[in-house]
């Protein structure tokens, strides 16, 4: 049977480190990116005599993720070791919980192609610590292993197996690292190794209830190759089921070179890895008034962000690239109370959303990117950008002499109408001077102005950018038009 006779089926298992100044059980301060092996101590060795004793910020962070996605928390949640024996783990086992998770159930919404969402259910969320990072020279001949790592505080979130392709796994993905994101939990850079994930794919003949032998993708650290990876394993279990071959419970390894998966070992079960209860720490209590006060401190969770945009008039679009980062849209929420503070001591109106919404998304990103800085290092304030706003809604500058403000707002920072009377950009809106340029151009232009009295009406934006030419393009051009209008009417009578 080709792919197509086959329906995919995608559980994925993300490993999120969170943002705590130090580690799971352990007083040890962390820190991403520092030297190798410096920032240690005698728990993260495994000394014979140390003792764990948890992180209460790390929970704290752990509850807000359970919270945000509708988990039931436990009140009573169990640590438990988890034993294998690898260079990264100095104890030979890993504190983790296995069969009593502080967290059960929950679901996050995902885009789907086409249109609309989908919600995937998860299986729970447990805490646990982070092994260390071993090194494999290109030789063969030795590895190194970083310990600073080992220790780190971990939540590892298990969906149910509802992903039903490589596209919809990914934007999983993406909605969790926008979500962690939001709650201020982790930094989720994928790259960093702060946001993975395993992927357990299997196959099933369309229409079948029944699933099929699962094989597990381990330490995908990239969107792109989370894709790649689940894409290539498709293909890996079709080729053995259309060879009459039988798919093996195993353990997979991605090659993005070769673009294939590589089995590693025979899938571990749960009695493979020996757990049993952590002696030395008693079992994790979180009451009611804990939870409600994680609650209550929530911020703005992106979906409810992306609702309340739709409510401005934001296309899904808009909304949906300004709710990606949590600073992008807190740079647009602050942008149009400006806007608004600034209607309301002129009386005007409140402004649209929409046009806000294009500067920043369209003129503002692309400035950001030229120079490669984020919208949390911009150099041109929410307040400032209101501000040029403003100016072409009164019609104090132009479209295109705002581009030039913003730009020189970037490069020097100083304030945008300090720098519209510097550099000579305000608007020309006087009716009557531009009537008179109009009249200048036109007799200077006899030949067009027959072709535009003809009926010849694209010769019209000729008289336009004459006239812009001459105004060194501060002429308004709505009135330039009426003012054109205007002296053909004269024309003709």
């Amino acid at each position: 049977m080709p792919v197509s006779d086959y329906e995919v089926v995608i559980g994925l298992e993300v490993h999120c480190q969170l943002d705590t100044r130090t580690k799971m059980f352990s007083a040890c301060g962390y820190e991403i990116g520092a030297p190798p092996n410096t920032r240690t101590d005698p728990y993260t060795w495994g000394l014979p005599g140390t003792l764990p004793v948890p992180n209460r910020a790390a929970v704290d962070y752990a509850l807000r993720l359970a919270v945000a996605l509708g988990c039931e928390i436990q009140p009573v949640s169990r640590w438990a070791r988890k034993h294998y024996f690898y260079p990264d783990l100095p104890k030979g086992y890993q504190i983790t919980q296995s069969d009593q998770p502080y967290a059960l159930g929950g679901a996050l919404e995902i885009p789907v192609d086409g249109g609309g969402s989908k919600r995937v259910h998860l299986q729970r969320i447990h805490l646990e610590e982070d092994a260390g990072k071993n090194t494999h020279d290109a030789s063969d001949t030795h590895s190194l292993v970083d310990y600073n790592r080992a220790g780190a505080p971990l939540v590892e979130i298990v969906s149910l197996p509802e992903l039903r392709s490589a596209a919809e796994a990914a934007a999983y993905m993406r909605e969790l690292r926008t979500l962690v994101r939001y709650l201020g939990i982790s930094q989720a850079n994928m790259e960093e190794g702060t946001l993975r994930c395993d992927a357990n794919v299997s196959l099933r003949p369309v229409g079948s209830e029944a699933l099929g032998t699962r094989c597990e993708i381990k330490n995908l650290n990239s969107f792109k190759f989370l894709e790649a990876a689940i894409l290539a394993e498709v293909r890996r279990q079709v080729d053995l089921l259309e060879r009459g071959e039988v798919v093996v419970q195993s353990t997979l390894s991605y090659d993005p070179s070769r673009d294939r998966t590589k089995v590693m070992r025979s899938k571990e079960e749960a009695a493979d890895y020996r757990y049993f209860p952590e002696p030395d720490m008693p079992p994790l209590q979180i009451d009611a008034a804990w939870i409600a006060e994680v609650r209550a401190n929530l911020p703005e969770l992106p979906w409810e962000r992306y609702r309340r945009f739709l409510g401005l008039g934001l296309s899904d679009y808009d909304a949906g690239v300004l709710c990606a980062e949590r600073e992008l849209g807190d740079y647009f929420d602050q942008a149009f109370a400006r806007a608004r503070g600034i209607a309301n001591e002129g009386d005007e109106p409140a402004p649209a959303a929409k046009p806000l919404c294009n500067w920043i998304t369209q003129e503002l990103l692309a400035l950001l990117n030229a120079e490669g800085l984020s919208i949390a290092s911009c150099p041109v304030s929410p307040e400032a950008l209101a501000e040029i706003v403003d100016l072409i809604s009164t019609q104090t500058i132009s479209g295109r002499a705002a581009k030039a403000v913003l730009a020189t707002v970037f490069e020097e920072g100083l304030p945008p109408v300090e720098i519209v009377e510097r550099d000579g950009h305000r608007q020309v809106s006087d009716l009557g001077a531009i009537i008179a340029m109009v009249r200048e151009v036109m007799d200077e232009h006899p030949a067009q102005l027959e072709q535009l009295l003809a009926g010849k009406d694209k010769v019209r934006g000729f008289f336009v950018g004459q006239v812009m030419r001459r105004s060194s393009g501060q002429a308004n051009p709505q009135l330039v038009q009426q003012a054109i209008d205007h002296l053909l009417g004269e024309r003709a009578q």
